[in-house]
Parts: C-alpha cells; sequence; structure tokens
C-alpha cells in the first residue's frame, strides 16, 4: 500500500506564515474600527475598494434603481435559485422540532427552537459578484425568521453590483450596506455610529474575511470557519480527464489561495488530469488566478486502494468533495470529515455554489472535521426548559439534587433543594442537610 504525490503545493510552513500575516492585519484593522467606527470604515472603504458614498446604506430608492437594471432573464434565474435554496431549507426547518416531555409523573422538560435576533450576512464581491452567497445567507436567515437581517458587499468596479442587491432583497435583507473586507465584517460585530452591532455573522469571504470573523468569535456568534474555497475530485477510471481537469480548475478560479486536490487509484487518470489541467489553463479566461492556486496549492495523490483513498479524503476534510467513482454511496456512507459531497459525474461543485438547493458555506481548513455547512439550524438556538407541576415531584427530585450537591461539596446548592423538600415534601430539613 503506498500513496504517492504527483504534484504537492505549498509547503505547510508556508501556509502557517501567510496565515499570520493575515492575523497580524486583522487584529489592527479590528482595533481601529472598534475605536473610531464610521471614520475608519470610510478609510478603509477608499483606500481599499476606492468607495465612499455619502452613506454605505442603501435606500429603498437605490436599491430600486438597482434591480431595474437587472434583465428579466437574470431576474428569473435569481429567483429560481432562491426558490430552490429556500425550499430546502424550509424541509430542513420543518425537521427540527421543539419537545416537550414528561420525564417522570410531575417532572416536564423541553426545548424551543428560537431563531438569533440579528445576524450579518457577508456576502463576498470585489473579484466575482458572488450573486449566489445572498441566497444561501440572507434567504436561509429568512426562511428561520431573523427577526433583523443586514447584508453586505463590496462595490464591484466601483458601484453596487445590481444583481447582488437584488438577491440580497429579493432574499429578504432588512439593511443593505456597500462594504467589503474586514471593514465590513468589523461594522456589523462591533457596530458603529450609524450600524446597530449584530448577534451573528454569517457568510463566506477571502482570508481577510475568514480571519476577521474568527477573532470576532465569542464577541458575536459565526456560522463557521469559511475561508479560500477548497476542492477535491475523488476520482478512479470511471471517468476521464477532461471532466478531471474541469471540476479542479472550475474552484480554483475562486482566487489565488483555493487548494485543489486530485485523489485517485489511477496513475494514468493522474498524469492525463495533469495535462488536461495544462492545456485547459491556456484557454481559461480566469487563468491568471487559476493557475496560480493550481502552482501554489494544487495537489495530486495517487493511491492503491479505496480505502487508502478514504482515509486521505477524511484526513484532508476538504471543504468540496465530488466523487466520481464506481462507488460512489460506498463514500457517501463511509465519508465522516468534509464540507459537502457532490456525488456522481452528473453533478459538481458549480451547482451546489449556484442552484441546486444545499448551502455553499461550507467549512474550510478542515472544520469539517467539527461542524458542517451552513443551513437553516445555523440561526436558530436551541434553548432548554424546565417545570415541576407536582409537590410529589418536587420533594423527590429534591431529595436526589441535595444528596448530589453535597457529594460534590456544594451546601448553597444543595440547600436550593432542600428549601423545596422541606415546602413540598413535608420533611424538616435543615440548611446544609442532605435531605433522606
Amino acid at each position: 500500500m503506498a500513496i504517492t504525490y504527483l504534484k504537492s503545493g505549498k509547503p505547510e510552513a508556508e501556509r502557517s506564515e501567510d496565515d499570520l500575516k493575515t492575523r497580524q492585519v486583522v487584529v489592527s484593522t479590528l482595533q481601529d474600527i472598534e475605536a473610531r467606527g464610521d471614520v475608519a470604515v470610510r478609510e478603509l472603504s477608499e483606500k481599499f475598494d476606492k468607495f465612499g458614498p455619502p452613506s454605505f446604506k442603501l435606500s429603498a430608492s437605490e436599491i430600486e434603481a438597482l434591480m431595474n437594471r437587472v434583465s428579466a432573464r437574470d431576474m428569473e434565474d435569481i429567483k429560481f435559485a432562491q426558490a430552490q435554496v429556500r425550499n430546502f431549507a424550509q424541509a430542513q426547518r420543518d425537521s427540527m422540532l421543539d419537545i416537550e416531555i414528561e420525564t417522570m409523573p410531575g417532572v416536564i422538560l423541553g426545548h424551543k427552537n428560537i431563531p438569533v435576533q440579528s445576524v450579518g450576512c457577508y456576502v463576498p464581491g470585489g473579484k466575482f459578484p458572488m450573486v449566489a452567497s445572498a441566497h444561501m445567507s440572507v434567504a436561509t436567515a429568512s426562511v428561520a425568521k431573523v427577526p433583523r437581517i443586514i447584508a453586505a458587499t463590496p462595490p464591484f468596479k466601483g458601484e453596487p453590483n445590481p444583481a447582488v442587491i437584488a438577491a440580497m432583497h429579493l432574499g429578504g435583507a432588512h439593511e443593505i450596506y456597500v462594504m467589503g473586507g474586514i471593514q465590513a465584517i468589523g461594522a456589523m460585530a462591533l457596530g458603529t455610529q450609524t450600524i446597530e452591532p449584530v448577534h451573528m455573522l454569517v457568510g463566506p469571504g477571502n482570508a481577510f474575511v475568514a480571519e476577521a470573523k474568527r477573532q470576532l468569535f465569542g464577541r458575536v456568534g459565526i456560522d463557521l470557519f469559511a475561508g479560500p474555497t477548497e476542492t477535491m475530485v475523488i476520482a478512479d477510471e470511471t471517468v476521464d480527464a477532461e471532466i478531471c481537469a474541469t471540476d479542479l480548475l472550475g474552484q480554483a478560479e475562486h482566487g489565488y489561495n483555493s487548494p485543489a486536490v486530485l485523489l485517485t487509484n489511477s496513475k494514468k487518470l493522474a498524469e492525463e488530469t495533469l495535462a488536461e489541467i495544462e492545456r485547459i489553463l491556456k484557454i481559461l479566461p480566469t487563468a491568471d488566478t487559476a493557475s496560480k492556486s493550481w502552482e501554489d496549492y494544487g495537489e495530486v495523490i495517487v493511491c492503491d486502494t479505496y480505502e487508502e483513498m478514504l482515509s486521505v479524503a477524511d484526513d484532508v476534510a476538504s471543504e468540496h468533495v465530488q466523487v466520481m467513482t464506481d462507488r460512489d454511496d460506498w463514500f457517501l456512507e463511509n465519508m465522516t470529515c468534509y464540507g459537502a459531497l457532490f456525488l456522481g459525474p452528473r453533478t459538481n461543485v458549480a451547482n451546489g455554489d449556484k442552484v441546486i438547493g444545499t448551502n455553499h458555506t461550507l467549512p474550510t481548513k478542515k472544520a469539517g472535521c467539527y461542524t458542517g455547512g451552513l443551513w437553516v439550524g445555523k440561526y436558530l438556538k436551541t434553548h432548554s426548559y424546565q417545570k415541576i407541576t407536582t409537590d410529589e415531584a418536587a420533594a423527590k427530585i429534591g431529595a436526589y439534587c441535595s444528596r448530589l450537591c453535597m457529594l460534590e461539596g456544594f451546601v448553597g446548592h444543595a440547600e436550593q433543594a432542600n428549601v423545596r423538600v422541606r415546602r413540598y415534601g413535608g420533611n424538616n430539613v435543615p440548611f446544609g442537610a442532605a435531605a433522606e
């Protein structure tokens, strides 16, 4: 058994160094936003986006004017995609039930699923206008019935992108801001003189956006660590090099640091895919980005067995995993660490990114080992409650509770239970004594 790397990306040490530089920039920028609010946000926007409108928040008339610039065909496509996302999100929401059970006579336990009360949705768009990200974050929050949904997106070529704004508005955003990067994340989470802070941040972004969310986690909630796009193609000789190369480069064009990995048990397919990638990069309009990403972060891994492929795939825990083998369902049954699976050659990651209905905000940097992607449940907080409705239950639970509190040395805790035993059980239990 052997695992062979026909192509490797940047060494891990170099990737860690890049992460450290990003972290340092984000620390100082967030401190500046917290200290100076709107002034800092405006300076950052003018510096990085060359954009400084009178107000970053769009008015209703500005939103309407931008939407009027979207063609009928584009608007129809946006609505179709949003309907798919809403339909799946609603089905997921319907699966999450409030519960209430009587665990013993007179003891009632339950939980309620309560929406987060305010959320900031970041929609990337400085390089490519990410229309679909508005469906994924804003529309899904709307299905969850979040009372205040604000959305931010950077300007595209010096102005708000009409299609992105249309998707945000149709998705249900209550406030829309044209700002990007760390300044958008910081403004939504920390608040400024003109922006009320939110309880939670969601949405993908570049390395700086992802790091800003990471640093702000705890002060606000976040959906997950969703940094630069990652993709893995797991393939055997049931497919050819063209489809493998296309699926790898289709995601590598996202940015200069988007890992793309081919995992196969066929050296022939691996070598042919390497050649096909070189061919496509000569004609791909986004080759400047995709070629740099492939050079620094692309990998081709050849295994002897399907079991080895499964082991490597779970270790990498890629954001997107395209499986094209003679046993796709076996991978579905056995894989445990990933963002989302795309099974069989008929589907592809772009479907998930844009239209099919599953959410495209997914875990990166091995976060798939401990979390799935953004979904309607991320906007819901499951809160438990309890009540005791009979004297007998209060005395019975109280006696157990008192003894267990004393076992741990918590006398004050025990007295909380004892007073109930005295009140409702008729026992004369002194302060600090365990109920019998």
